[in-house]
This record gives C-alpha cells, sequence and structure tokens, in this order.
C-alpha cells in the first residue's frame, strides 16, 4: 500500500522541449543551388538520353543554369545586406568579397564551357569518346564523327564550378575542405579526357590526383591542429582563441602552416607550383582554360577568406613567411617562365608568377588590398581563358601545335590571331591600357599603403622579367619566317569565337574604365561571425 502511494506522489519529469533549428536561408545560396542541381540533372541526362542527344542537352542545361544563376545572384545584390548574411546553419558566409567572387566565377565559366562545347576546332569536341580507345591511337574523321564527344564534361563543370563558390564561402574549415574536394575531384578526372596526346593527358590527371591529395591531407591535418587549439573549426572562433588565450601557440602556427601550404598548392603559388605545368600541357585546353581561370579565383577567395578572418590578429608573426612565399613565386614563376619551349607551359609559369603578386595583395589585409586582389582575379581570369582559347586555334596535323618554334611568323599566316594574342600577352605582362596593368597597379598600391614598398620593388623586377618572355612570342609570330610545312590557323567557330571575343573585350574595357568593377570590388569586407 504505501508503495502504491509513493508512486502517486512521483510526478513525471517533462521532457526538455526540443531545440527549435531555423531552416536555412536560401534566398541568398541560390546560384549554388541551381548550378548544383544543373550538375545532378546532367548526370541524368547521361544516363538516360540517347548518345547524338546529350550534347545539345548539356550545352543547354550548362548555359542555361549559368545563366539561371546569374540572374538569382542579380536579384541578391538588388537588397543584399551590406554585413552579409549566414546561410545555410552558419556554414557560408554570403557577404560583399563571395558575391563578387561567385559574379567572377559565373562570368568565367560561361567563357569555359563555350570552350568545352565547341566542336569545330577539334573534329568531334576536344575530349575522348571512348574510354577504351589505347592511348596514342589516332581516329580519323569519320570514327570522331562516329563516337562523338564525352559529353559527361560538362556536369564535371558545374559539380566543380559548384565547389568552387562553396569554398570562396565556407565559414568553417570542414565546409571548406568538403568544397575543396567538391572542385578537386572533377577535374582531375577532366585533366585526362584528352582526345589527342591521350598518354601526356593521362600522366597529367595523375600527377594531378597524386599531389592533390598531398596538399588536401596537409590542409585536413591543419584543421585538426587548429581544432584541438579553438575548439572549433569556424574561422571566427579561430580567430577569437588567437587574440586572446593563454594556450600553446604550436598548435596554432602549425596548423596554420598546414592549412595554408593546402591553399597554395590549389593557388598554384610557388613553391607549391610543381603540378601546374605538367598539367596546364597535357590537359585539354579548354580544361586548362577552366582551372587556369576559375580555380585560381576560388583558391584566392579562401586564402582572402582564411587569413583576414581567422588569423589577422596573429599577422606579425606569419606575415614574413609568407612574404618569403611571394617573392619565391615571384621568382621561380619569372625566371623558369624564360626557359619554356611549349607555350602552355610559358603560360603555367606565367601564372606561378602572377600568384606571387596576388599573394601581395592578399597579406597586405586591409579593405584596398582585398578590394585590389579581387580586381586583380577578375583581370587574370578573362585574360588567361581568352589567351588558352586562341592557343587551340593553332594547329597542326597531331594536333594542338604548342612549341614555339611552330608559332614563327604566326602573324603572316593570321594576322588577326596573332594580333589577338599579341595583345593578350600585353595584358600579361601588364602594359598600360590592358586590364592586367590596372590590376597590378590597386594591388602594388595597397601593398605599398600598407608598408610593403620593399616587396613591391622585388616584384616590379619580375614583372620585367615575366615581361620578357611575352615579348619574345610576339617577336617570333611578328619577325620570323612561317616554316614550309608549318602549323595552320584553325577558323573557330561560334562558341570559340564568343569565348576569345568575350575574355578579349573585358581585358579591354576593363584596362580602360575599371571604375565599376573596382566600386563592386570594394563593397565590403568580409562578414565575421
Amino acid at each position: 500500500m504505501s508503495s502504491v502511494l509513493f508512486l502517486a506522489q512521483v510526478q513525471p519529469v517533462p521532457s526538455p522541449a526540443p531545440a527549435k533549428i531555423d531552416p536555412p536561408a536560401l534566398d541568398a545560396v541560390w546560384p549554388i543551388l541551381i548550378v548544383l542541381a544543373a550538375a545532378c540533372v546532367g548526370v541524368l541526362f547521361e544516363a538516360f538520353l540517347p548518345r547524338h542527344q546529350r550534347w545539345p542537352a548539356q550545352v543547354a542545361l550548362s548555359l542555361l543554369a549559368l545563366a539561371g544563376a546569374g540572374v538569382a545572384l542579380a536579384t541578391y545584390l538588388s537588397d543584399a545586406p551590406e554585413a552579409g548574411e549566414m546561410a545555410m546553419f552558419n556554414t557560408l558566409a554570403v557577404d560583399r568579397p563571395a558575391l563578387f567572387l561567385w559574379g567572377t566565377l559565373l562570368a568565367l565559366s560561361v567563357g569555359a564551357v563555350l570552350l568545352i562545347a565547341d566542336r569545330s576546332v577539334e573534329p568531334g569536341g576536344a575530349f575522348v569518346a571512348t574510354a577504351a580507345i589505347r592511348p596514342g591511337t589516332v581516329q580519323d574523321r569519320a570514327q570522331v564523327t562516329a563516337t562523338g564527344m564525352q559529353t559527361e564534361v560538362f556536369p564535371l563543370t558545374l559539380f566543380a564550378l559548384g565547389g568552387m563558390m562553396i569554398f570562396c564561402a565556407a565559414n568553417d574549415l570542414l565546409t571548406m575542405f568538403i568544397a575543396l574536394e567538391v572542385l578537386s575531384l572533377p577535374l582531375y578526372l577532366m585533366c585526362g579526357l584528352a582526345r589527342r596526346r591521350r598518354l601526356l593527358s593521362q600522366e597529367a590527371a595523375v600527377k594531378y590526383f597524386l599531389l592533390g591529395a598531398f596538399a588536401s591531407a596537409f590542409f585536413l591535418y591543419g584543421v585538426a591542429l587548429l581544432y584541438g587549439y579553438a575548439g572549433s573549426v569556424r574561422l571566427a572562433d579561430i580567430s577569437a582563441a588567437a587574440a586572446g588565450t593563454d594556450r600553446s601557440d604550436t598548435l596554432l602556427f602549425a596548423g596554420m602552416g598546414l592549412l595554408v601550404v593546402g591553399l597554395l598548392f590549389k593557388a598554384s603559388v610557388g613553391p607549391f607550383h610543381t603540378w601546374t605545368p605538367d598539367v596546364y600541357q597535357g590537359a585539354p585546353t579548354p580544361v586548362t582554360a577552366f582551372m587556369a581561370a576559375c580555380t585560381k579565383v576560388a583558391a584566392f577567395g579562401g586564402i582572402l577568406r582564411v587569413l583576414q578572418v581567422a588569423f589577422e590578429s596573429t599577422q606579425w608573426e606569419w606575415r614574413g613567411v609568407l612574404w618569403g612565399v611571394a617573392i619565391a613565386s615571384m621568382v621561380i614563376g619569372a625566371i623558369l617562365g624564360l626557359t619554356q619551349t611549349d607555350v602552355k607551359r610559358m603560360i603555367a609559369y606565367s601564372s606561378v608568377a602572377h600568384a606571387g603578386f596576388l599573394l601581395i595583395g592578399a597579406i597586405a589585409l586591409t579593405d584596398r588590398g582585398l578590394s585590389g586582389t579581387l580586381f586583380y582575379l577578375l583581370t587574370y581570369g578573362f585574360t588567361t581563358l581568352a589567351a588558352f582559347g586562341v592557343i587551340s586555334l593553332v594547329r597542326d596535323s597531331s594536333g594542338e601545335a604548342t612549341h614555339l618554334s611552330q608559332w614563327a611568323g604566326l602573324a603572316k599566316r593570321s594576322p588577326l590571331v596573332a594580333g589577338v594574342f599579341t595583345f593578350l600577352l600585353l595584358a600579361l605582362a601588364g602594359i598600360p591600357l590592358t586590364s592586367g596593368f590596372v590590376g597590378k597597379f590597386v594591388v602594388f598600391e595597397a601593398a605599398i599603403d600598407d608598408g610593403m614598398a620593399p616587396l613591391v620593388v622585388i616584384a616590379l623586377v619580375a614583372s620585367a622579367v615575366a615581361a620578357f618572355f611575352y615579348l619574345r612570342v610576339i617577336v617570333l609570330m611578328y619577325f620570323s619566317e612561317p616554316a614550309a610545312d608549318g602549323p595552320t590557323v584553325t577558323v573557330p567557330g561560334a562558341f570559340t569565337t564568343a569565348a576569345i571575343t568575350l575574355g578579349v573585350l573585358v581585358t579591354l574595357l576593363l584596362g580602360i574604365l575599371p571604375s565599376f568593377a573596382l566600386d563592386w570590388a570594394a563593397g565590403g569586407a568580409f562578414a565575421i561571425r
């Protein structure tokens, strides 16, 4: 009886109310969702559409996805908060720099998709259509037409683009790592799909994959050490722990060093650039254009966010090290670029030198350094995209003629192509009235204002040295006689013409009227929450 009374007096313990989880904010991330959704639809196209319907469907889907993402971005920009906002459970920081980078990536991807989709420069497209074809096998035009084009390159491109957009807006290191893998894995596959020079293409893909795996391991180990230091992988929490804590700095700087190594590898900053020349040379040229333009934008977007959000308070400890890395990158790119005899490898070492210039702006850690680096990424991307489009036009019986000796007297064979390539090379050299000059000017000005005048002097010397190998190509095209059995210049199709024209026009307009892009790049700082 007593036990019954006791049980009657015991009140049930109320269960705690479930924590309320706010739904993810979607308005800010529609551009990413559209791109990734289109990539998934592209996979379904590959599975269910007949082969002859895949190419037009994939091209239309990719271009519509990029246009839709651009419209969504423009719509959001019209009333986007100045301070930015967090999205997807605080994993993405949709702030003004992220929006600028998204717009840059979408615009560059339009040109890259046009180059990838072209089937007139290389009959049937630049990508091998049958995986069973042995390396070294030469297909004639009839075989190429019958087998068609490898169209899974389009969803792979969209997946890589989606990863790039997430990467440069990630608010924590785990999201950044996942995005790094999403953007990298499709690129590893795309590098090995060249129709011509199959062995070189597959070798490039294997090198990129192996070195990329090492870089990812460095990145992830750095994330682990930083988590051990701060107890969190969010950039704002790491910043707060670094600004005021009594913990040992060994974990902080060891983790930062490993993390930055992974980022510098993806940005092809010397001395972490060893994959760049081989991959640029071996990959199909449209894929090289996509990597050279878009991957560098995404990688430096991540570098800017990590340095300015997570590690700004400790800049006096690590800034000198990155000074040395920037100098090494500029020197390696300028000196080794002089020794190259292949046009694609020359542009690869040019990208290493440009990565050093970009790193100068990234370590300035000021508003002008941020806006200057963003503008530089925009200008470099379009110039490089157009340059690789031109390179794909010079061909012989074995495919692209990329050896410098084959470009001798090109101006006599095709004055228009030689003139366009000359303009793009001058832009890469930073000659006035081109976007390259304005980009270098704003970055160097921001560095001088931040007390890095010695570094700017070294950069100017490196720019002068690098200008020599650009001018060497120009002299070769205009002041040498073409060989009797030299290469020909293929008449580009509508897609390649549109991509090259887009790159040239942007390079020219940003060199003459850069104010609009500069104002947009200076629209705000990174959100820290």
